[in-house]
């Protein structure tokens, strides 16, 4: 039995090597979060929140100046990419990762950004959680409160696919907007933390 157990752990420390290796830079991946740091890649649009470096995490839980939501940008466009976050929410958050967003003065899905949406209390339900706000339903239920997930997001031409948790919640074709800034979504309601958010161009 014992000599079973030490293949199995090897044949799993091997498959976790494999693992943590696809979403480093050396393979192609920008770290633009990476625990508490990272601020410094982004600038803020809309209003002005409470973001911060705390836990391990940026932060952010008070709208501070200005009404609606705030967005940390990136201060580059991408087209066609892959993106890995780690988040953590709490019930009552309305948060969201944006891809492709063509106006930084003005990130929403009206002016052609893809939101994949972290708010599992949408009255809209089939746009919770998971999904492409205004743009492709969540397939299913999935409550990410309380508890830190992982968005995998790969979008290439019109097609765009989402994970979470390892699971694809959404996929679609989308031909509005193909090149934009990438940005991390604020609302007023519970805190939202990020602690990993990596990109890689395709």
């Amino acid at each position: 039995m014992r000599k079973h157990l030490m293949k199995y752990l090897a044949a799993l420390a091997a498959v976790l090597a494999l693992g943590g290796c696809a979403m480093t830079p050396e393979r192609g991946w920008t770290t633009l979060i990476d625990g508490a740091s990272g601020l410094d890649n982004f600038a803020i649009s809309g209003s002005t929140a409470n973001w911060r470096a705390e836990g391990g995490a940026i932060v952010a839980d008070k709208i501070v100046s200005g009404t609606g939501a705030s967005v940390l940008i990136t201060k580059k466009d991408y087209q066609n990419l892959e993106i890995y976050a780690e988040f953590w929410s709490e019930e009552n958050t309305n948060s969201g990762i944006y891809l492709r967003a063509p106006d930084i003065k003005m990130v929403n899905t009206a002016s052609g950004a893809l939101e994949v949406q972290i708010w599992d209390k949408n009255p809209a339900q089939h746009y919770a959680t998971g999904s492409l706000v205004n743009v492709s339903s969540v397939n299913g239920k999935y409550v990410a409160a309380g508890r830190w997930n992982t968005f995998e997001v790969h979008a290439r031409g019109t097609e765009v696919t989402v994970k979470l948790n390892g699971v694809v919640t959404t996929s679609t074709s989308y031909a509005k907007t193909q090149t934009g800034r990438i940005g991390l979504q604020f609302n007023p309601g519970g805190a939202i933390k990020f602690r990993k958010l990596l990109v890689r161009e395709l």
